[in-house]
């Protein structure tokens, strides 16, 4: 009897180890033998999908975090001359126009969504009337440091606000919106006129509270149609396009195929954001074709923003394009060859707009 107690005893061990083995849990202890197997089953984990972005930066088409749709960009003038460079908070900007300004000079209108997280803006640069009419098609508060006779009459005669680091309240240092720093980036030091900055933070701040920043006037859309890919269909190979605003001034854009964007370049070397060295790249490339006159003895210029011919490259692809704006408040729209609205890539765009006489070179 006892003999049999012990069998009974042993086999209920060997049973209860086999029972609580699993697949995957190694060999049983030596000596022992697996009488069956039950298969486990193992839930391999399954990757979460992105989640879809709630709301979409209008100036580019790319997701953010807020809802922008209905708040005004700001648009600040950056100084361009060679000695100034590198400009600060270009790179971050989602839109830069590049046009003439005098004596083959060029200045940059940069169009900021969001300002709120970008730093130091500069060296800003005086207005000029045409450059003013690019801020208000997007609704924008337009930023500057002086201006051309042009622009001060208009202006008063409009009873228009914009944001003037030179002159009235927000040129004096009690504004904290505008400060002068001759060595603003590592290792340069600028003559005076190269050294006026702003930042994202005081813009945000400063223009909020005193109630300039804000929600767009009445009725304002800023239309334009972004896709996944812009790459024009039917046309032709533009590794680099080469666009001369002037005898003074030329710009490259270099096509990267590793990041789907152009690559900017002027006077011969990449053209950099001072904050952290990078090159600017964007996804659009337009070029707008237009009248420029000289209207006075200081060479300052006429641009007609009414409507035109130009291009239009992405993807290293180019396409010829038309474009209007037609009144001063208005926005530019860009049309295929066939009339129909041009979608652009989301991301950032660059916009040159030159003389009608010039012509650019495509690789």
């Amino acid at each position: 009897m006892r003999r049999v107690l012990s069998l009974l005893t042993a086999l209920s061990a060997l049973l209860l180890l086999t029972a609580c083995h699993t697949a995957g849990d190694g060999p049983l202890p030596t000596g022992s033998s697996q009488v069956s197997s039950t298969p486990v089953l193992t839930q391999t984990a399954q990757p979460t999908p992105e989640p879809t972005p709630q709301f979409i930066n209008p100036l580019t088409g790319l997701p953010c975090e807020t809802d922008l749709s209905g708040q005004k960009p700001v648009a600040v003038m950056l100084n361009n001359l060679k000695q100034a460079l590198p400009q600060q908070g270009n790179g971050q900007a989602d839109i830069l126009y590049e046009v003439l300004a005098e004596g083959g000079i060029t200045r940059m209108l940069a169009v900021y969504q969001d300002p709120a997280c970008i730093g130091p803006i500069g060296a800003v640069r005086s207005a000029r009337l045409y450059y003013w009419q690019l801020a208000l098609g997007h609704d924008a508060v337009y930023i500057h440091a002086g201006g051309s006779p042009e622009f001060y009459s208009v202006r008063r005669n409009q009873g228009a606000v914009t944001v003037d680091g030179v002159n009235g309240y927000y040129s004096s240092a009690a504004a904290g919106l505008f400060w002068r720093d001759r060595e603003r980036v590592e290792g340069h030091y600028y003559d005076y006129e190269h050294s006026l900055l702003t930042s994202g933070e005081a813009i945000s701040t400063v223009l909020t509270e005193d109630g300039i920043l804000g929600p767009h006037r009445e009725g304002f859309t800023y239309e334009m149609t972004f896709v996944a890919d812009g790459t024009p269909a039917g046309g032709r190979d533009a590794s680099v396009v080469t666009v001369p605003f002037s005898n003074y001034k030329t710009g490259v854009f270099r096509y990267d195929g590793g990041s789907g964007l152009y690559r900017v370049e002027e006077y011969g070397e990449p053209y950099l954001d001072g904050n952290d060295g990078a090159q600017v790249a964007v996804a659009n490339l337009l070029i707008l074709q237009t009248a420029c006159t000289v209207v006075d003895s200081d060479g300052r210029l006429s641009v007609d923003l009414s409507s035109g011919e130009g291009w239009y490259a992405c993807g290293g692809r180019l396409i010829p394009i038309t474009w209007s704006k037609g009144r001063a408040q208005n926005q530019l729209h860009y049309y295929t060859g066939d009339g129909q609205p041009l979608p652009l890539q989301a991301g950032k765009s660059y916009v040159c707009i030159i003389p009608a006489s010039r012509e650019i070179t495509v690789e």
